[in-house]
């Protein structure tokens, strides 16, 4: 009899699980829609942005910019869930939650910890939270073996360079800091709190690496900038590099622990 009324029990607890998993999901955040692609569960997304890296062959119907919603094209797609980060602005939000639709709000991760907690998030929301926490226990095994291969006692100074204009680098208590710090590098922008300075500001604090995370000519062109200041350890021993935006600004575990890979080998090569 015990064992009937357990089996009932866990029956219904499944049934209830089953339930609450989001089948027609819309995306409003390039980072979630990585994680759907990551846990295989592409095929619950019914809507997206113009900045989510979707197949062209899925199809996805595009809803939103970065920062505006087509409310009346996303109310069509019958989403049983919506992702949303900040920058959609709250009054659309709102709108949409007054319709009966549920928000899962995603704020940019400000740690690799924080990235992993929000992929496992995304599994528990679709029914894959045992692959989605498999995958981070892989990729913080992988980073661990990665972070073993940086040589003993060198801890170069490094800047990363977010964009041209206006110019940003990666501050303290952002996952673009974990990048430095994960790679034995110290950050030469630690002391700051928001991202804006002045190239004045780089030649002063002389990093020994550069990287720059942005897109085709512009990056070129900043490589080329920064290499006519020789005075600079980085552009003196040709310690410049480009980054892949996709990787660098928008990851989930596996593109975090790729970037960080790719910057440990350019910066002990």
């Amino acid at each position: 009899m015990k064992k009937i009324v357990f089996l009932s029990i866990l029956l219904i607890v499944c049934l209830f699980a089953q339930a609450q998993e989001a089948k027609r999901i819309v995306s409003l955040v390039p980072w979630m829609t990585k994680s759907l692609y990551l846990m295989g569960e592409q095929g619950r997304l019914v809507g997206c942005t113009n900045y989510c890296p979707v197949e062209a062959t899925d199809k996805i119907p595009v809803v939103a910019t970065a920062v505006n919603v087509n409310i009346e094209k996303l109310l069509m797609l019958k989403p049983d869930l919506v992702f949303a980060s900040s920058l959609i602005k709250p009054e659309i939000l709102d709108n949409v939650r007054k319709l009966g639709i549920k928000i899962e709000y995603m704020p940019y991760p400000k740690s690799f910890d924080e990235i992993c907690t929000d992929f496992i998030r995304v599994g528990e929301l679709v029914g894959q939270q045992a692959k989605a926490k498999n995958i981070v226990a892989q990729q913080r095994d992988r980073m661990t073996k990665i972070r073993a291969k940086i040589p003993a006692g060198k801890h170069p100074k490094m800047f990363i360079q977010i964009g041209a204009k206006p110019l940003f680098c990666a501050v303290p208590q952002t996952f673009m800091n974990d990048f430095i710090t994960f790679s034995g590098g110290t950050n030469i922008a630690s002391e700051l709190k928001t991202g804006s300075i002045t190239r004045e500001y780089v030649l002063t604090q002389n990093p020994d690496i550069i990287f720059i995370v942005t897109m085709g000519i512009v990056a070129e062109e900043e490589r080329d900038t920064w290499l006519k200041y020789p005075s600079v350890s980085a552009s003196k021993n040709k310690q410049i590099f480009i980054l892949d935006s996709d990787k660098t600004c928008s990851p989930t575990p596996v593109l975090f622990v790729d970037a960080l890979e790719e910057m440990i080998r350019l910066a002990y090569k």
